[in-house]
């Protein structure tokens, strides 16, 4: 029962990822319409990342309220709801409003799910909990695209995805009655683990480390949001690609996010979590750098792929070192910190790099990206040498240490 009950886990992921690629493979399309700068996407995104990390910070208390069954349909809702008014939407106005509850729904969601697998679940479903959020940010395009390409109706698109979320919906609704069942069941959780054995009163932000592991989440969250709202501006405005094939290349960046944690789940069986980052930190750094030298069209979409390998592994397995790194004591606390860093990442950074290239051109976005990027590989060594020189890279129990 526990393993069939993940599956429609992973489907409520999917309803998580749907809607999240949408703004930006649309936007060429949409700015048009309505006569709008190219800087508004990174307004109506920084809407939608500012519901989430409201409802992520409030979703501890609604959920030990209602429980994380009923939190999860209600989100559904709300986002089926929210896609269903951008499709009907008549002015900017009515795309503003209605990305509150898409932003509202998919913050309480995220928190909710992530943090029930955690608790009830083996930690290697975590790297393929999140490869069904990119099964449904690889979809959101590939159907937007069809229709696009079709009678340029971006609106049906919208509608499509809508009618995809609320199937979900009716699967969570019969769902309900099983997460309490599933919750006590002994199958589904893991051994307890043991206290941390550090007997200072610390704050966790105090914790050594603890800033760097932020700064690579924002970062991190930084880049893939931005290439996901800005990726096919550039191809279409750079590249001289169409906007049907520009939607297509972004859904194979996201299709390398999606089959690199899905591939990652198996291999962090043989392979640490210090390993993976590493290299997922390399791939995307060198993707990058083919976006920024001045080749062929083509060799910018096998950056947008290699860049979306490289992201794959790097959340999931940041999440999962948590406790290792800083204490299992402290790591409840820290990982809030991560989660909004990360939606603080993904909230500003993109409409910033949207901003700059309002005020220049949007060519300087391989160049942007590289820098987060880098700053993010940066941060992650520095953190990784610290932690090499305490020997927790390792796993062997150190004391915390402090400012």
């Amino acid at each position: 029962m526990a393993a069939f009950f993940l599956i429609i886990i992973y489907l409520a992921f999917i309803s998580l990822g749907l809607p999240d690629s949408l703004l930006g493979v649309t936007w060429p399309v949409m700015q048009s319409e309505f006569g709008a700068p190219l800087e508004t996407a990174g307004l109506l995104f920084m809407v939608i990342a500012g519901g989430t990390i409201v409802s992520s910070l409030m979703s501890g208390t609604v959920i030990k309220r209602f429980g994380t069954g009923k939190v999860a349909f209600v989100s559904s809702v709300m986002t089926a709801a929210a896609l269903v008014g951008f499709s009907f939407s008549p002015s900017l106005v009515w795309l503003f409003l209605c990305a509150i509850p898409l932003g509202l729904g998919a913050g309480a969601i995220d928190a909710g799910l992530n943090n029930y697998v955690a608790a009830h679940y083996k930690a290697h479903h975590m790297n393929w909990l999140h490869c069904f959020w990119g099964v449904g940010a690889t979809l959101g395009p590939i159907v937007m695209a069809s229709f696009i390409s079709g009678n340029n109706s971006w609106r049906n698109g919208y509608l499509a995805i809508a009618g995809i979320q609320l199937l979900l919906v009716v699967i969570l609704f019969l769902a309900l009655p099983l997460w309490d069942r599933i919750a006590v069941s002994p199958l589904s959780k893991e051994p307890e683990q043991e206290k941390s054995a550090d007997g200072q009163t610390v704050k966790p932000f105090q914790i050594k480390g603890v800033k760097l592991t932020l700064i690579a989440f924002l970062f991190y969250c930084g880049a893939e949001s931005a290439i996901g709202l800005w990726g096919s501006s550039f191809l279409v405005n750079v590249k001289d690609l169409s906007i049907e094939t520009a939607a297509k290349w972004v859904s194979l960046y996201f299709a390398g996010i999606t089959v690199g944690r899905f591939v990652t789940g198996f291999i962090s069986l043989k392979i640490s979590n210090y390993t993976l980052i590493r290299t997922g930190q390399a791939m995307a750094l060198g993707g990058a750098i083919l976006l920024l030298l001045p080749l062929p069209a083509i060799f910018s979409l096998v950056g947008f792929v290699l860049i979306g390998l490289g992201l794959a592994p790097i959340f999931p397995s940041m999440l999962h070192e948590t406790p290792t790194r800083f204490g299992k004591e402290h790591s409840q606390t820290i990982m809030g910190y991560q989660m909004a860093l990360a939606y603080t990442g993904s909230t500003f950074l993109p409409p910033l790099l949207g901003f700059m290239a309002s005020q220049s051109t949007i060519a300087i976005f391989p160049f942007v990206i590289a820098i987060f990027i880098a700053a993010m590989f940066l941060s992650s060594e520095l953190l990784n040498a610290f932690l090499k020189k305490k020997h927790l890279l390792s796993g062997q129990k150190k004391k915390t240490t402090v400012f």
